[in-house]
């Protein structure tokens, strides 16, 4: 049985699998409305969450499947004192596939442990977020045609930004791949990302502190919400909330193709006004995150019942 908690758990090979069903699925959709009759998807979201366990539960309905779950820790026996292994534990009693939110690193690796059914890692804390990757790859193909050969400009939290390792470490595979990393000194990307990721495949990157300068190199800027939940300091998240907001006069020197991504939620850092912008890709990177999810469960579901 096999369970997806980072990204480097999938091979390229594999992740290219994940796509052309994903692609297959935004095609034939109908081909797929049955193909998990039958099964029930558990989410276990201890951490809130729209897009991600919307998704999840729309990807698991579009198949066929059913559902069940709760959306906050305080619904569930955790309230009571239960330990993360002993609701998984119970919840694989009653599902055939989990999807599991935490703010602890590491909580999903725990959950996978002790489950009986794969586990999906949905976010752990600040460290990783390998389905909304999987979506931003989907988005990356769709739009660019392919991995290779990309400068990627990633910018805002790259302290905390889980979504932004994950897609460091997926992206960091691919020839030719550039990042270019914009971010206030005290929300800069952690060095164990430097060495884990970045120097051992010889990943070429720049740090800067502004957008700007930098935005005629882009391929693909990603942007990133200053996230309030992961500061012990109030007065610290005040002051670098607002340091980076992209504006219409902003992409003047943008190229022509750019492809500008978001995890969302945003606050402020994406004008309303570029949404209308036809290299705004952020509302598509939803609507792929379904269709990878549907290809994901497909494929840990079918490796479950060999």
């Amino acid at each position: 049985m096999r369970s997806l908690i980072d990204i480097k758990d999938l091979t390229t090979g594999e992740i290219e699998e994940l796509i052309a069903v994903a692609e297959d699925i935004i095609a034939h959709p109908q081909a797929y409305a049955h193909r998990c009759a039958g099964k029930k998807l558990a989410t276990l979201f201890f951490e809130p969450s729209t897009r991600t366990r919307l998704s999840f539960e729309a990807a698991m309905y579009e198949l066929g499947g059913n559902v069940i779950g709760f959306s906050s820790a305080q619904n569930s026996s955790t309230a009571k004192g239960e330990s993360v292994s002993d609701t998984v534990r119970t919840v694989s009693c009653y599902a055939d596939i989990i999807a599991m939110r935490h703010p602890k690193e590491g909580a999903p690796m725990v959950a996978s442990r002790r489950a009986t059914v794969p586990v999906i890692n949905a976010g752990d804390g600040g460290h990783n977020h390998p389905t909304q990757t999987l979506a931003d790859l989907l988005t990356i193909h769709r739009e660019k045609g392919g991995f290779r050969n990309l400068t990627i400009g990633l910018c805002g939290d790259l302290k905390f930004g889980r979504t932004v390792h994950s897609l460091m470490s997926a992206m960091a595979r691919y020839e030719g791949t550039r990042f270019v990393l914009i971010s206030p000194e005290e929300l800069c990307i952690p060095e164990y990302v430097k060495s884990e990721v970045l120097e051992p495949q010889h990943v070429p990157y720049t740090e800067v502190r502004e957008l700007e300068p930098v935005m005629h190199e882009l391929d693909i800027l990603y942007m990133t919400r200053v996230q309030r939940e992961r500061f012990f300091n109030e007065a610290d998240y005040v002051r670098l909330k607002d340091t980076y907001i992209l504006t219409e006069d902003k992409l003047r020197t943008a190229k022509s193709d750019l492809c500008i991504m978001h995890p969302l939620p945003r606050v402020n850092e994406i004008s309303v006004s570029v949404d209308d912008d036809p290299r705004a890709c952020y509302f598509k990177q939803v609507l792929y995150g379904k269709y990878i999810r549907m290809a994901l469960m497909l494929k840990l579901l079918e490796e479950a019942n060999v």
